[in-house]
């Protein structure tokens, strides 16, 4: 960094907002993360050590990671860049490893470069900058709110050491609101924030710093100064201020894909509960509800199955429903078939089934159709001896008759393999019995 570029950063400290002037310059005034840089850990060991390698940052917004990219940068005094995959470019990321390449070879100054949304990079820029980081050149930080094993081309993420980030928990977020009051701001000293205001903020901050010291300014300058000159940031006042609480839900992102999965794990587990949280999650923060539907239809098939077979139909009403209604109305049905579903007996029998069948398909490719079960609807076909010897199951008792139902000298697979729970118990006993009776005729169990 110039004293250009220094001058700049300093300016825009002095004007720009709370939570970029109050942004900690030392692991000592870090917060957050201590799973990473508490006492012996490994990230804090590396930076204490002064063996930097490429490191990838990954988590939600507010947590930390660009402050601690520069934290990095000056306990290795070395030179930080700083580049947002949004903004830049090819030319942009090679003049950057030219300038580095000759930093290190003229001064012996490492440089480090902090991609910040690496995610956004496409192919060509993440490959651009493989041969510096292999060589050492830069040492690359990225900074990735999405899942970098999504995001991230492999060859770049074999050389980077993936560190998550998660959001920070209420005590910390408290602890820095509170020492952010008596940091000698000027927005802030003649503030009085009551404690019902300060769990509010902590609350609405979902985990996320940048997030309460904003939400803490803006309080502040909204507060109408009393008659003693002092203002009062109570909790009403910050409820104005920060205006609700931010569900925190991307529906291109990684939250997306962890919400669906926690939501159908819920209904999966038997938890009407969790799976409820899960769906007002998703409705609260926007998402489609026909995406929800279609998911409710997959889940009442792969994981309730014949242990219900009701469910499938209880899912498609409410897909149905949805695209009729839309919303608000047609969360009451998503409802109805999220605690129809988590409630159900399950079983994943059919789904394995199905899995198993077509695995085994694949495996023999060459199996014909045998002569008895052939298509007889054509003129020719009885004369070619197609559905000869077919048994008609109506024609007999139970509406069941043993015969071969697969080609001929195949050994008899086993793919649906029915549980014991709800509808499936009868369907097994059924299967049993006509096991029995192929036995009977055969003189073998197939």
């Amino acid at each position: 960094m110039d004293i250009f570029t220094f001058r700049e950063e300093e300016e825009l400290k002095k004007h720009g907002p709370l939570a970029l002037k109050l942004r900690p310059m030392s692991l000592d005034g870090f917060f957050g993360q201590q799973h990473l840089i508490g006492e012996g850990k490994p990230l804090r060991r590396l930076i204490e050590s002064d063996v930097l390698s490429s490191l990838l940052f990954y988590g939600p917004p507010g947590t930390g990671k660009t402050t601690l990219a520069e934290i990095i940068a000056a306990e290795s005094q070395a030179v930080f860049v700083r580049v947002n995959a949004v903004s830049s470019s090819v030319a942009e990321l090679r003049k950057i490893m030219t300038e580095a390449r000759d930093r290190l070879a003229r001064e012996g100054k490492r440089t480090v470069l902090f991609i910040d949304e690496i995610h956004r990079f496409n192919k060509s820029q993440q490959d651009a900058l493989l041969p510096s980081v292999e060589k050492g050149i830069v040492v690359l930080i990225g900074a990735t709110t999405e899942n970098p094993y999504f995001t991230v081309n492999a060859p770049l993420l074999s050389r980077m050491r993936i560190f998550p980030f998660e959001p920070l928990s209420l005590e910390d977020l408290k602890i820095l609101v509170q020492r952010a009051m008596l940091s000698g701001e000027p927005r802030l000293l003649d503030a009085e924030v009551t404690e019902d205001a300060l769990e509010h903020i902590v609350f609405a901050a979902n985990g996320d710093a940048r997030s309460a010291l904003n939400s803490l300014e803006l309080a502040a300058a909204l507060a109408v100064p009393k008659a003693d000159g002092k203002r009062l940031v109570d909790k009403e006042l910050v409820e104005e201020a920060v205006q609700r609480r931010a569900v925190v839900y991307d529906k291109d992102g990684d939250t997306h894909y962890d919400v669906i999965s926690a939501f159908i794990k819920s209904i999966r587990g038997s938890d009407p509960d969790a799976a409820l949280y899960w769906l007002a999650r998703m409705l609260e923060a926007g998402e489609d509800p026909l995406f929800i539907a279609r998911r409710l239809l997959i889940s009442a098939s792969e994981d309730v199955g014949n242990a219900d077979p009701h469910g499938l139909l209880v899912a498609a009403a409410a897909a149905q429903t949805v695209q009729m209604i839309g919303l608000p109305e047609g969360r009451i049905a998503l409802a109805q078939a999220t605690t129809y579903l988590a409630t159900a007996p399950k079983s994943n029998a059919a789904y394995l089934a199905g899995d198993e069948a077509l695995a085994f398909v694949k495996s023999r490719p060459g199996d014909r159709v045998p002569p008895h079960l052939r298509d007889t609807a054509y003129a020719g076909a009885k004369k070619m001896g197609y559905g000869k010897d077919y048994l008609y199951p109506h024609n007999f008792p139970g509406n069941y008759v043993p015969q071969n139902y697969l080609p001929e000298g195949m050994e008899r697979p086993y793919f649906y393999k029915p549980g014991n729970n709800g509808y499936e118990r009868s369907i097994s006993e059924r299967m049993e019995r006509w096991k029995v009776e192929r036995k009977d005729k055969s003189g073998s169990y197939d």
